[in-house]
């Protein structure tokens, strides 16, 4: 299909996204196509990289595992719904950690990560902060970081035992982040993260 037939006032299934073959980023949010910036800046690409070396230097040899954009991540409705045609969101965070690997496929995940990294940007910073943030939520991601690289912050949310997520930190400057979903047994230091 044509990029520039797709209408996006219109509602569109993970099969649907399969047959788009071209070299368009997009995510789909509820049927609803969300198209992407063309590349992210610099910033956020060198904080993405410096992420997931942090990130890959301490799962290794563990049985949990990191990936990074573009990697699409499919939240069916429900646990029964979980063919092509019934999955009506894909998105690809910017790095995610995965432990239950039965999720995992050629295509990437299907069903919620234990853990998503946003970088935001101008462009995005609504997307991440309320949209994303309700999806994940929703979905049962247990743990969900907002980066912001401007203001060299990270907010850390966890999911509560009632499914919503709580502010657990903010975090900047020379602070290391505990991962909550590793019991804290890992904390990322910030000043790795943002140092030029």
């Amino acid at each position: 299909m044509d990029p520039l037939d797709l209408d996006l006032n219109k509602r569109y299934t993970y099969a649907d996204y399969l047959t788009w073959m071209d070299d368009v980023r997009r995510e789909l949010f509820d049927g609803f196509i969300k198209l992407m910036t063309p590349a992210p800046s610099r910033m956020h690409q060198r904080i993405s990289a410096k992420m997931m070396k942090i990130w890959g230097v301490y799962l290794e040899n563990k049985k949990c595992e990191v990936y990074h954009a573009p990697s699409d991540v499919r939240f069916p409705m429900d646990k029964q719904a979980q063919s092509d045609k019934q999955i009506y969101t894909v998105l690809q965070p910017d790095i995610y950690v995965i432990c239950d690997l039965t999720k995992m496929d050629d295509r990437g995940c299907l069903g919620a990560p234990d853990l998503i990294i946003e970088i935001v940007s101008a462009k995005n910073s609504k997307y991440d902060i309320k949209d994303k943030f309700e999806i994940y939520q929703e979905h049962g991601v247990k743990e969900y970081w907002i980066v912001n690289p401007t203001d060299e912050n990270v907010n850390v949310f966890f999911l509560n035992d009632n499914g919503k997520y709580q502010l657990v930190g903010m975090y900047a400057g020379d602070d290391k982040i505990p991962v909550n979903i590793f019991n804290g047994e890992l904390k990322v230091d910030l000043t790795e993260v943002f140092m030029p």
